[in-house]
């Protein structure tokens, strides 16, 4: 009989809840993120609010999902400067994008990371306008 090889340590799976996601993970039934090793797969966030409702003003919104995404990386040790990969996901891409560029700019660093936008029909819940998915990836400790 083959036996399976033992996993890697740096290949196992740590599921990310951050403090406050706790009941979206368990309603939703997903991880807000996971960490394989050094990287960090985070799931879509949105603009909503702990008590789960959509944020109705576009900025407001915005910020929040960037918010969001914030809580997210830090609960997996990793911060914006540490995105490689983005993409956001846009209802009405073209009304909204100016608005979302200026909040964007505004939090995020500026060309640190590959960002692939893409205009969706709707997403998850009736009012959200975009959904931010991201791939960071720690960086290396000293004592690595």
């Amino acid at each position: 009989m083959n036996e399976l090889p033992e996993l890697d340590p740096e290949s196992e799976r740590e599921i990310i809840i951050p403090p406050g996601m706790e009941r979206l993970a368990e309603r939703a039934g997903y991880a807000p993120a996971i960490r394989v090793g050094r990287t960090l797969y985070c799931a879509g966030q949105v603009g909503r609010t702990q008590a789960l409702e959509v944020i109705p003003d576009p900025a407001d919104q915005f910020r929040a999902c960037w918010e969001n995404l914030r809580s997210v990386l830090a609960a997996g040790g990793c911060t914006f400067d540490d995105v490689v990969d983005m993409t956001t996901y846009h209802v009405d891409l073209h009304r909204h994008m100016e608005t979302f560029r200026e909040v964007k700019d505004a939090v995020f660093p500026k060309g640190t990371c590959a960002w692939t936008v893409i205009g969706v029909v709707d997403l998850a819940l009736p009012g959200l306008l975009v959904e931010i998915k991201c791939t960071a990836v720690q960086p290396s400790r000293s004592d690595d």
